[in-house]
């Protein structure tokens, strides 16, 4: 916006700045003066700044405002501002009840709020420092509390009582993959593959049906095949007060103590996800005591990653972010001047859990196919995870069925600078009709340590033991049921480790696993993979990656290695080379292929990459891939040819449709039938919206989906001013919404789109309003401000809308612009006519509102 048009549009913004004299110089002044002599207007006594002259006053009359506590913003809501019970020529926000269990108190501050108007409107000096403001430009209530009398909040996170659950809606999201191939002297392919979620949300409830399906037509086979399933039904709701969600129907069990398998049934499981981001997994806890009110700081290798000030006394740090591993340094600065330091050391193990805290997962009902029925006997499980201390956690869990049983326990341990260790042994019991009852143990053996001092961290994790006639459910099932008694592990071993070599700016990674059967041949993978950035002359950040891989499957050795460099070009693209080496004892794809090729993003929607180059045997190839993030889907599409040999050709396509009573939109989705957000601009097209992802534009009805969200995460989404057209302006641009899994979140940016001009308003009588009056339009959004003699800049003009101007604290006059407007290079002269006193609508206002 430029200079001419900022002040165009808001005068007095910068005028008042200039010319208040306040009785009172303190910020908190109820009554501001007006110099008004100061002005150059033609008619001194036509002059109404009463809409200024109370701080932050609004007349009274109900608005839709987003609500704004502290830094953080809640939906869209109905607001009515009314005088208080003492001041009847004011004007204050009723905050209901309703409201108020948005905002989070605390128990404590929740017994001390009192309320006016027959205990319907919140009295906002029940709590000291408490204050709230509207404002009527950005369409929002603003709430100031002190964060003493509020839940825990953390960046990006708020607390449950603030979780929005969503709107009603329908999905159907859907990943739709396509390919044809001519192979030259074999046979033509054509395939086209599916998979999606279709679903409805009422309230808290997420209904989900799971699909899949493909379609298969070989020129060799000389026939065609295809099939379709509903995979899964469920149904899902977040149960806030216990930070756990329940789920009802089919599902796979959610263990990390015993394997999982199919069923249908329930279960209720605490979800890590509902935690704050610095409060979800394990960390250490961090304790001491302050002789004052002391600053601890904690950092690791001099980063600073948490620093508070503790009162005098005992104190406890448990909200350290759950990725924090390795030796941490500990200073307490007391306000005495003196000061203490210590460390501690720590690592990360999937089963230790932080100190009191307690993580469980319960589910019951009966395994069941993918064809929806049930086989075997009713089952109940639970399992948990303690954090006794700061150093060991017990864990465990049980399994009853009538047939099988088993039950596990076990113990996380952090050794302080020699790492972190769990132990589990699991006990099974089942009973097979031809083999009678069989009993076993295995056990699992995890580790981990981070050496800081070199760079480096190793781990030992799934190192497993079973008995020979160890059986997990899903084993116990396929035996009995299908008679399939093979393939039973006997040892699984995998370890990985990180180092970086930050001097020679290498990373390394390496990963070896083995497995190997009571029954079947011993399966192996090796993963290694150096990468490293470097400066070449004037380019920078050239990398060059090498990884070798060696899989052993069944008796077959698949070896493969790939060097990989990249050398940017341009402001965005990047020049590659691939050399690739395969060996395989399984396929005849033996050989070594070099390409070169040329990869850049066009913008934040659309990519590609193209490769040319010598395949195996000096056969040459080439290929082609492009991505495209559009309002509607995702679009991949790629080709790929090799002389000789094949060219294909493939098409993806990934995106949902939402229904809701607000509208129903096809937009591109993250995950299949996850949480999104739909968005209102106020029945404009095609405005710019940036999300986490590409942008997305509003469709021809005025909405927009986002899927890039995240669930109970603080989301959000802006309007992306700089490239909005010129005929539209965005008086809310940003909005947030805290998520609960699998809502659809509703929120409406404040657009006003249409012309804009000079403009002189005339009452009937031939005067002008006075100085000062404001011009809204139909949803209240504040279009222009009155200047000498009627003058006005007005923006949002649209054939056949209304207008109102106010002044004395009340709807005055009505514009009524022409079906058919006259140029807009002069000066409109737009007549305003009387209209009735708004006490009656105010009136409908309030009861509509339950006041």
């Amino acid at each position: 916006m430029n200079v001419y048009r900022y002040f165009a549009v808001r005068p007095l913004s910068a005028l008042l700045a200039l010319v208040t004299l306040v009785n009172n110089p303190a910020w908190s002044v109820q009554t501001i003066e007006f110099n008004t002599d100061f002005l150059d207007v033609k008619d001194g006594r036509k002059i109404d700044l009463s809409d200024f002259s109370r701080a932050d006053y609004l007349m009274p009359g109900q608005y839709q405002m987003v609500v704004r506590i502290n830094k953080n913003e809640l939906r869209e809501q109905n607001i009515t501002f009314m005088p208080p019970e003492d001041d009847p020529k004011g004007s204050v926000p009723c905050l209901t009840s309703d409201l108020v269990k948005q905002l989070g108190f605390t128990a404590a501050a929740s017994r001390e709020l009192r309320w006016w108007k027959n205990g319907q409107c919140l009295k906002l000096d029940s709590l000291k420092g408490m204050s709230a403001r509207g404002d009527l430009g950005s369409s929002s209530l603003y709430l100031n509390v002190p964060q003493a009398y509020l839940e825990y909040v953390a960046d990006n996170w708020d607390p449950p009582s603030r979780w929005d659950n969503g709107i009603s809606a329908l999905l159907f999201d859907y990943n739709l993959n396509a390919h044809t191939s001519h192979i030259t002297k074999g046979h033509d392919s054509q395939t086209l593959s599916g998979n999606g979620t279709t679903g409805f949300n009422l309230g808290a409830w997420r209904l989900r049906a799971d699909w899949q399906g493909n379609y298969d037509r070989s020129t060799k086979k000389g026939n065609s095949s295809n099939n379709w399933d509903i995979s899964r039904y469920d149904a899902y709701r977040t149960i806030a007060a216990l930070r756990a969600k329940l789920r009802l129907g089919e599902s796979y069990l959610n263990s990390t103590v015993f394997d999982s398998f199919r069923f249908l049934g329930a279960s209720l499981v605490s979800d890590d996800n509902m935690l704050p981001p610095n409060l979800r997994g394990y960390a250490p806890e961090v304790s001491g005591v302050a002789k004052t009110n002391a600053k601890v700081t904690i950092s690791q290798q001099g980063r600073v990653l948490y620093e508070t000030t503790v009162p005098s006394g005992l104190f406890r740090i448990q909200d350290l972010n759950s990725v924090t591993s390795g030796t941490l340094d500990i200073k307490i600065q007391e306000q005495d001047g003196t000061s203490r330091t210590f460390q501690i050391r720590t690592a990360n193990v999937p089963y230790l859990t932080r100190p009191g805290q307690l993580r469980y997962k319960l589910a019951l009902g009966k395994p069941s196919h993918l064809k929806h029925n049930t086989q075997g006997t009713g089952f109940a499980t639970s399992e948990f995870s303690w954090g006794l201390n700061n150093s060991w956690s017990l864990y465990g869990g049980a399994m009853l069925a009538a047939d099988y049983n088993t039950a596990a326990v076990g113990v996380g341990r952090d050794l302080l600078s020699l790492g972190a260790l769990s132990f589990d042994v699991t006990c099974s019991r089942g009973t097979l009709p031809q083999q009678g009852m069989l009993s076993g143990r295995a056990f699992h053996l995890s580790y981990s340590k981070r050496f800081d001092e070199y760079d480096s961290q190793v781990t030992i994790a799934d190192y497993r033991f079973p008995d020979r006639n160890y059986l997990s459910m899903g084993q116990y099932l396929d035996t009995r049921y299908h008679g399939n008694n093979h393939g039973s592990s006997k040892e699984i071993f995998t370890v990985t480790f990180n180092k970086q070599f930050p001097d020679m700016g290498i990373s390394s990674y390496i990963n070896y696993s083995h497995r190997t059967y009571w029954d079947l041949p011993a399966n192996d993978s090796y993963n290694l993979s150096l990468s490293r950035y470097f400066n070449v002359g004037r380019v920078s950040n050239v990398s060059i990656n090498l990884s070798a891989y060696r899989n052993l499957y069944n008796n077959h050795i698949d070896d493969s290695l790939l060097l990989s460099l990249s050398v940017p070009w341009g402001n965005t693209g990047s020049l590659t080379y691939d050399g690739h080496y395969n060996r395989s004892g399984s396929s005849n794809s033996n050989g070594s292929s070099n390409m070169v090729g040329y990869s850049d993003r066009i913008d934040d929607n659309n990519s590609y990459n193209v490769k040319s180059g010598v395949a195996q045997q000096g056969r040459g190839t080439a290929s082609g891939y492009f991505t495209h993030d559009g309002d509607m889907a995702q679009l991949i599409a790629n080709a790929s040819y090799e002389s000789g040999q094949y060219s294909s050709v493939g098409l993806g396509l990934q995106g949902g449709i939402t229904a809701t009573l607000q509208g129903a939109v096809m937009h591109r989705i993250n995950a299949l039938g996850g949480t999104r957000i739909m968005v209102d601009t106020d029945g404009v097209n095609d405005v710019p919206i940036r999300g986490y992802g590409g942008i997305s534009h509003s469709n021809r009805f005025g909405k927009a989906v986002s899927s890039d969200v995240n669930s109970y995460y603080r989301n959000s989404l802006s309007v992306d001013i700089n490239a909005l057209p010129d005929n539209v302006d965005a008086t809310r641009s940003v909005v947030q919404a805290t998520l609960t899994e699998g809502a659809v979140g509703y929120r409406r940016f404040g657009v006003i789109s249409g012309e804009k001009a000079m403009a002189t308003i005339r009452l009937t009588d031939g005067s002008a309003p006075p100085f000062g009056a404001t011009v809204v339009n139909k949803k209240r959004y504040q279009t222009g401000i009155v200047n000498d003699n009627g003058s006005v800049w007005i923006i949002g003009i649209k054939p056949g809308e209304t207008m109102h101007v106010l002044w004395d604290g009340k709807t005055q006059c009505a514009i009524s612009l022409p079906e058919r407007l006259p140029p807009l290079t002069s000066n409109l002269l737009l007549p305003c006519n009387a209209v009735r006193s708004n006490v009656a609508a105010d009136a409908a206002a309030e009861k509509e509102n339950g006041l």
